[in-house]
């Protein structure tokens, strides 16, 4: 352990211990020697103004209870393991989207190399072993995203455009910003249109124009954002207006006993090794669309309806191959 990793180490130990640590315990815990934990102390207290006190007798150390819960190590003290872990949360944030905040996260990312290369004798690492794999990720403007996530975290309305992807229908809308969702490797904008007056989800890829303006953002409740928002199955938003049964068969039941399709979802083995899934839903369509690619392991159950609408998706689609 170099000596960067034994102050972290060092102030971790004495930040959360109730009762002074043996100079034992701490020449343990850092693997070094006595003169080098003493040195470590002195460098702790002196350097870095630790409110360091000592039992001279018991040999012992703890910071000072008055002060201990506002001290911190100035700049930023992590670990290697740490690094590497935030080096691999920037490689995944990186990989979110084609382009979304490449050139903002590059120089973080250059960073942690270079604090990463310095406790580690220049040893780099291997990024390619982290794999991200997007699935139906769509493109989404660099500008475009910053200014939403601006608007959101700073609690301001947003002026853009927008086309609609099920109409084609180019609006131009006023809202204020809820919240950011990345959702099945797409990003969204949960917000309250001003012009439609409720609460509405726009996928980013479809926003053009972008402009943060200097109104401050209405703030929906967290209960009505959660009600009209994830109430019900997917992204398309609203009130559910039912539950759907689904039914699985043995070979499919030992993937779908593990997903998660939703917070309220409810699950249970049957008899036979099949598995029995309920969820609420609003829109049906993306509901269908998952339960279809499972193909004959899948059967919806209930309600009546959903199974009818089921019924005409397969037939429609065994007529396009006659």
């Amino acid at each position: 352990m170099d000596r960067y990793e034994r102050i972290l180490t060092l102030h971790r130990l004495l930040k959360s211990a109730r009762y002074p640590v043996p100079l034992a315990r701490l020449m343990d815990e850092l693997g070094c020697s006595r003169a080098t934990a003493y040195r470590d102390i002195a460098f702790l207290r002196d350097a870095l103004g630790a409110p360091l006190d000592s039992d001279g007798e018991q040999a012992a150390f703890s910071y000072a209870a008055d002060e201990a819960d506002r001290f911190e190590l100035p700049g930023l003290w992590l670990n290697s393991e740490e690094l590497q872990a935030l080096l691999a949360l920037n490689e995944l944030i990186g990989k979110t989207g084609p382009g979304i905040l490449s050139s903002a996260l590059a120089p973080f990312r250059s960073r942690i190399d270079r604090l990463l290369s310095n406790q580690t004798d220049g040893k780099s690492f291997p990024l390619s072993r982290i794999r991200v794999i997007g699935y139906g990720t769509r493109r989404v403007d660099e500008a475009t995203f910053r200014h939403v996530a601006s608007a959101v975290l700073g609690r301001k309305r947003l002026k853009f455009d927008y086309r609609a992807r099920s109409t084609d229908e180019a609006t131009t809308r006023t809202v204020s910003p809820q919240r950011l969702t990345h959702y099945r490797d797409n990003w969204y904008l949960d917000a309250w249109d001003h012009g439609r007056d409720g609460l509405r989800s726009f996928a980013l890829d479809r926003i053009a124009r972008a402009d943060v303006l200097d109104d401050t953002a209405e703030d929906r409740a967290e209960e009505e954002l959660n009600q009209h928002l994830a109430s019900s199955y997917g992204i398309f938003s609203g009130a559910p207006k039912a539950w759907a049964t689904i039914r699985f068969s043995p070979h499919a039941a030992r993937w779908v006993a593990d997903e998660h399709w939703h917070s309220q979802q409810q699950g249970q083995w049957l008899n036979d090794g099949r598995y029995e899934l309920k969820v609420p839903y609003s829109n049906s369509r993306e509901l269908l669309m998952d339960v279809l690619k499972y193909g004959a392991d899948a059967e919806v159950v209930a309600p009546v309806s959903l199974r009818e609408e089921m019924k005409i998706m397969l037939q429609l689609a065994v007529g396009a191959y006659q």
